[in-house]
């Protein structure tokens, strides 16, 4: 039954794959066909955040500080953060977990953040330790370095509290910061700051 399903799996995605790139393929010879009769449309605030976004792909080490202060997260406690382009291009998935800690989804803290657009917004969702998976709409500073995400909805309990804010400046290409805040049971803000250096 087992090897059944995953043929039908295998199956299906193929016939996926396949549909997309003729798709893609067809647009691209539209596109093609009539490129001298219209110019190319900027992309809007979303994509261009995307964009930016998407160029922090890679390894990094993180520095972290919280306030107000947490048990076993003293200033400077040390944090691992991945950003990898997946899907075409159309999701980037940000992960960060504890240095010389193996997975163990049962026993480790590991959260997976996925940022997406969805039309002209640039969306965040953030799949939580806490159990649950709310979602944030971006808007861009005046200078253009800092993308930060505002609190849309939450799905799942919120019995331990939920992440509620999340920004992103880039420095450079090798340093960008990260500041994130959980709301603690009660609206307690606790504020995490990270200065992130990508990993040589």
């Amino acid at each position: 039954m087992r090897t059944i399903l995953i043929a039908l799996l295998t199956a299906v995605f193929s016939v996926v794959t396949v549909t997309i790139e003729k798709s893609v393929a067809q647009s691209d010879a539209h596109a093609g066909a009539h490129s001298g009769t219209k110019a190319a449309v900027e992309p809007g605030d979303a994509q261009k955040s995307f964009d930016q976004l998407k160029s922090l792909a890679g390894s990094w080490q993180a520095r972290v500080t919280v306030v107000p202060p947490q048990p076993r997260m003293e200033d400077g406690t040390p944090l691992e953060v991945s950003l990898r382009v997946t899907s075409r291009g159309n999701a980037l998935v940000h992960e960060m977990k504890t240095p010389g800690v193996p997975d163990d989804p049962t026993k480790t803290d590991h959260p997976v953040t996925m940022i997406y657009l969805d039309s002209e917004r640039l969306l965040l969702t953030h799949y939580c330790d806490a159990g649950n998976r709310p979602r944030m709409a971006a808007k861009v500073s005046a200078d253009g370095r800092t993308v930060e995400f505002d609190f849309l909805d939450v799905a799942g309990s919120t019995q331990y509290g939920h992440m509620h804010h999340a920004a992103f400046t880039i420095i450079d290409a090798n340093h960008h910061s990260e500041d994130w805040t959980y709301m603690a049971p009660g609206d307690k803000p606790i504020h995490a700051h990270m200065e992130l250096t990508r990993a040589k």
